[in-house]
């Protein structure tokens, strides 16, 4: 069998470049290590997608990524079915709207300006372990490394080889680019749009960038029967779309966060390491239940596993297991409360949209969860505390909509 002698070795290979790849392989670099990175795409390259980045993202990326940034959000207009608005807006920054085409190639280039090698356009087709590391093959050629990160989407190649019987769930969205120009933003400068209703068990959404809209429906819970139709029924209902004309939409998978996916008492369906690989991102099924926010936590999970393969390069004692842990300690935990607040917004839709103009602070405590100042864990008890002296009054609203 191969080993990794008389090879060059890399101390760790990333299988795609996007916002997880890029920021692990940008932080192993400037540690020191020989990094190589493989992208089946060439950067920058255009992908539909919302785009957003929860403000909270100010606390773990450096402050230079604010030279993609193409639009600010300060504040949400939530609907439901496309009627009865309500806006609120606060004094501070809820979340940021990037292209991924420029905050991915903006990523990749810190990558590269670190030291990593990067090959763009050369796709993996198969990986394996070796006693001593990992052997990844393209059409290029044979490379090995001591350890290798899965950055490589929904659709892992590197989880299917190498996290085998590794259970998926992946919900359908359907998304759409409207290019706008200069005209003024819907639903407002600084507002994105939320319609909890549009969808049965999901939500649609408008997110102003510099000189478009992404407009898009995603279901989080089940799967979308007839997907085309809810984003049509969705875009005839926003009238304030009406002056542009909508591009057809693209759909993509979303590999939504699931709790059986890491049950506590079988550690194996958890599958985030494998040997010596590790996946991040939306290889990782790193997707807020709740909202579907991706792009922080792809950020955080490349972080996560810097750090513990930098600890296992320093501390042969030390295991990539470290890397699970943190994402069940800060991620899982998170992510558990996140899905039971998701079942009650999509089982009550209208009762939630109801009552979002009646508890606004429980919507700006929320969106303090955005920024990093609460979180999931810290809102939920805050939250159940501020409606307690109600609870019968909702109780009897519930009933009556049913």
């Amino acid at each position: 069998m191969p080993t990794l002698s008389d090879v060059k070795v890399y101390d760790a290979l990333v299988v795609g470049m996007g916002p997880a790849g890029a920021t692990a392989a940008y932080q192993l670099s400037k540690a020191g290590l020989s990094v190589l990175g493989l992208d089946k795409a060439t950067h920058p390259r255009y992908k539909v997608c919302g785009g957003g980045l929860s403000a909270r993202i100010d606390r773990i990326l450096e402050e230079d990524y604010k030279s993609v940034v193409e639009h600010t959000v300060y504040g949400i207009q939530f609907s439901y079915r496309g009627a009865d608005p309500f806006c609120l807006d606060s004094s501070s920054p809820i979340a940021y709207m990037v292209m991924r085409d420029r905050f991915d190639h903006f990523l990749l280039e810190k990558a590269k300006r670190a030291g990593s090698e990067v090959h763009e356009s050369e796709p993996v087709t198969s990986c394996r372990q070796l006693p001593d590391g990992i052997e990844v093959i393209t059409d290029r050629g044979r490379y090995l490394a001591k350890v290798l990160i899965g950055a490589d989407g929904a659709n892992s190649l590197v989880a299917q080889q190498l996290f085998p019987g590794r259970r998926s769930r992946r919900m359908a969205t359907l998304e759409s680019e409207i290019p706008i120009g200069a005209a003024p933003h819907y639903p407002g400068a600084g507002r994105a749009l939320i319609d909890i209703g549009a969808t049965p068990a999901g939500y649609a959404w408008i997110f102003p960038k510099q000189e478009r809209l992404s407009v898009g429906v995603g279901d989080l819970r089940g799967g979308l029967a007839s997907p085309k139709k809810i984003f049509d029924q969705f875009v005839r209902d926003e009238k304030g779309l009406a002056p542009w004309k909508v591009p057809q939409p693209v759909g993509h998978p979303l590999p939504v966060f699931s709790e059986h996916n890491v049950a506590k008492d079988d550690r194996e369906s958890v599958g985030l390491v494998s040997g010596q690989a590790l996946l991040v991102g939306d290889a990782a099924h790193l997707i807020d239940p709740l909202f579907g926010e991706g792009i922080y936590y792809a950020v955080r999970s490349g972080q996560l596993a810097a750090e513990s393969i930098l600890s296992q390069a320093h501390d042969r004692r030390r295991s990539l297991a470290d890397y699970e842990e943190a994402v069940r300690r800060e991620i899982y935990e998170e992510f558990r409360v996140a899905a039971r607040m998701a079942s009650i917004v999509y089982s009550y839709p209208r009762l939630c949209h109801r009552l979002l103009s009646r508890y606004q602070n429980i919507v700006e405590l929320y969106y303090d969860v955005l920024r990093g100042r609460e979180t999931y864990q810290t809102f939920y008890v805050r939250a159940k505390g501020m409606a307690k002296a109600s609870a019968k009054e909702l109780l009897l609203e519930a009933l009556s909509l049913r």
